[in-house]
């Protein structure tokens, strides 16, 4: 069996003529095979065809980056479908790298991006590499267009319904769902309530970064208000002391302040009734949930005593 025109390498065989490769194949059998059907197309690249028949096979070709590439092989002829979708496959990742074309990881954060005009362009982070998957799919598909996107997007490969929003070129994934029936206002609350947590230090979500200092701009863009159950997130505050002025509204905790208020209490009587609640930073805790108490009017203090209003 003739190697001319072929070199193998550690994994793979690659099919030169001249200064030009023709073909990576993965073993020396198939690539004999190839780099013999290339000869007899007079080495003409726009003459591969789809598939091709070897010992009662029928190989999947496929033509990236002027290489011919075999994708798959089946006993019977696949349909257009199969090798469309083989093909699509193999131009997102072509060298069979973990994550495909386009996207990296950094500690917990996969990143998606791509040189346009000799520029990077960062188009996405994500905490979830379907997610990432999913819009790098799409940006190939679409001609890198962030505006193709609508804000529901259907995503075959995992059966699922993406809620998708782009800010400033840049695409989130806000969450995904079976159905498409959505409710957009609770997603894009939900949503909003993430950066905020992630902005005051409550929750760790790197991929939101870039819009932790645009939270108001996003509430009237959205329409929406962002409020959690667990955190009253107040506003108008320098970034300096944020945190420090967030305060702790664990609604049952608060309900129990409130119930120990009968007529007019001290502090540490109301301490004391709390007792069982004590944990670490208790007596900060109380006073946290007093002040809410106070400016929801449920509460006034009169010198050292508080009392129901």
């Amino acid at each position: 069996m003739s190697e001319k025109y072929i070199r193998q390498n550690k994994n793979s065989c690659s099919i030169v003529k001249g200064s030009k490769t023709y073909a990576k194949i993965d073993n020396l059998d198939d690539a004999v095979f190839i780099r013999d059907f290339l000869v007899d197309i007079d080495w003409d690249l726009d003459n591969v065809p789809d598939t091709i028949v070897k010992d009662e096979d029928y190989l999947v070709l496929t033509v990236y980056e002027d290489k011919v590439y075999i994708l798959a092989r089946y006993r019977q002829k696949p349909d257009k479908d199969v090798i469309a979708n083989l093909v699509k496959k193999h131009k997102r990742n072509p060298n069979n790298s973990k994550y495909g074309l386009n996207i990296s990881r950094i500690l917990d954060t996969f990143i998606i991006t791509k040189q346009i005009a000799r520029e990077g362009h960062v188009f996405g982070m994500y905490d979830d590499l379907q997610d990432a998957e999913f819009v790098r799919n799409f940006l190939m598909d679409h001609q890198w267009n962030v505006n193709e996107f609508s804000e529901i997007e259907y995503d075959k490969e995992s059966n699922d319904y993406k809620v998708i929003l782009v800010i400033d070129d840049y695409v989130y994934v806000l969450d995904s769902f079976k159905t498409p029936q959505i409710d957009l206002d609770k997603t894009y609350e939900e949503f909003l309530v993430k950066v905020k947590k992630h902005k005051y230090g409550l929750a760790d979500y790197p991929h939101l970064d870039r819009l932790k200092n645009s939270i108001r701009q996003l509430e009237d863009d959205l329409n929406i208000t962002a409020t959690d159950d667990m955190w009253i997130f107040e506003e108008g505050l320098e970034e300096s002391d944020a945190l420090s002025e967030i305060i702790f509204t664990l609604t049952p905790f608060q309900k129990s302040v409130y119930d120990a208020i009968d007529g007019r209490i001290t502090f540490d009587e109301i301490k004391q009734k709390l007792i069982r609640f004590k944990s670490g930073n208790f007596e900060e805790k109380i006073n946290r949930n007093l002040n809410v108490l106070i400016d929801k009017d449920l509460v006034k203090k009169d010198g050292d005593y508080f009392q129901k209003c």
